[in-house]
């Protein structure tokens, strides 16, 4: 299989180009990526040494370049291209026509959309991962009066890296409560702290198959890993979720970043950082 060096590249973090590059590699499963991250590339000279690096890779005849770049400083995007690769920048692709389009010149600022003195949403996103820190695991019931949403689900069903992942991308203050065999072995009763908060719950379940693979990982040869034992857990946990009429999204298939934007659809909640 052809292997493709695919470069990030970025004056910042990095981040939107390797979000925005990695959806259109995701495309192409049948290719085989190298993929090389390249951050804070904000000087003329760092640019060089880079152009430099990319061309001694082209001249070892290797089959294709990409590059994924998100350069706003025009001087550091213009070494770029001197690259002989095949370069897709963001900014240069998509600001130009904004500008036509709004009649307005751009900040061309470095780094703007994660600017920090927007306070209020940074520390909306801060207080959020501190709550799903806080009340993970059913730990601390007490925050949920808090709580925007409670994920309920097996354990190891992705749970507590959903919740973070809502209170980062989406400032959504969300904990989370593991069922345990104790809590669904009589008749599928909802546990008693759950009861006050059950239009706050949205249930996760997984293939058994795939949650045994999981546990494995952590627990070798375990009962708590068994076949048996996650066909039964994820069995009785839908009969919970069924019987309380509780939402449910399986996660078998999904990104921990699809799970929650698909909990968030589901729910009707509302994002708080936009």
């Amino acid at each position: 299989m052809t292997k493709i060096y695919v470069f990030f590249i970025s004056d910042g973090t990095g981040i939107t180009a390797e979000s925005f590059g990695q959806s259109l590699l995701a495309q192409f499963e049948n290719l085989e990526f190298i993929r090389i991250t390249r951050p804070y590339v904000n000087t003329a000279e760092k640019a060089r040494q880079l152009c430099k690096e990319l061309t001694t890779l082209y001249k070892q005849k290797t089959p294709k370049i990409l590059v994924f770049s998100t350069i706003v400083n025009v001087e550091i995007a213009n070494i770029l291209h001197e690259a002989p690769v095949h370069s897709y920048d963001i900014f240069d692709t998509f600001i130009p026509s904004l500008e036509n389009l709004l009649h307005s010149h751009a900040l061309h600022k470095i780094g703007k959309k994660r600017d920090i003195t927007h306070s209020s949403q940074y520390d909306r996103r801060i207080q959020a991962m501190n709550f799903a820190l806080n009340n993970d695991d059913g730990s601390h019931v007490r925050g949920y009066p808090q709580a925007e949403l409670i994920l309920t689900g097996v354990s190891r069903c992705g749970k507590t890296p959903t919740c973070l992942y809502l209170g980062l991308q989406f400032g959504i203050y969300a904990a989370n409560y593991p069922v345990t065999e104790e809590d669904i072995e009589h008749e599928a009763k909802l546990p008693a702290s759950l009861i006050p908060w059950k239009k706050k719950l949205f249930g996760l379940t997984i293939d058994f198959e795939r949650l045994s693979a999981i546990r494995q990982e952590r627990y070798p040869n375990s009962h708590y890993a068994s076949m048996r034992q996650c066909k039964l857990e994820t069995e009785q946990a839908e009969q919970l979720f069924s019987r309380h009429k509780i939402p449910v999204i399986d996660t078998t298939h999904y990104s921990i970043e699809e799970i929650a934007t698909r909990i968030l659809n589901m729910s009707g909640i509302e994002r708080k950082i936009k």
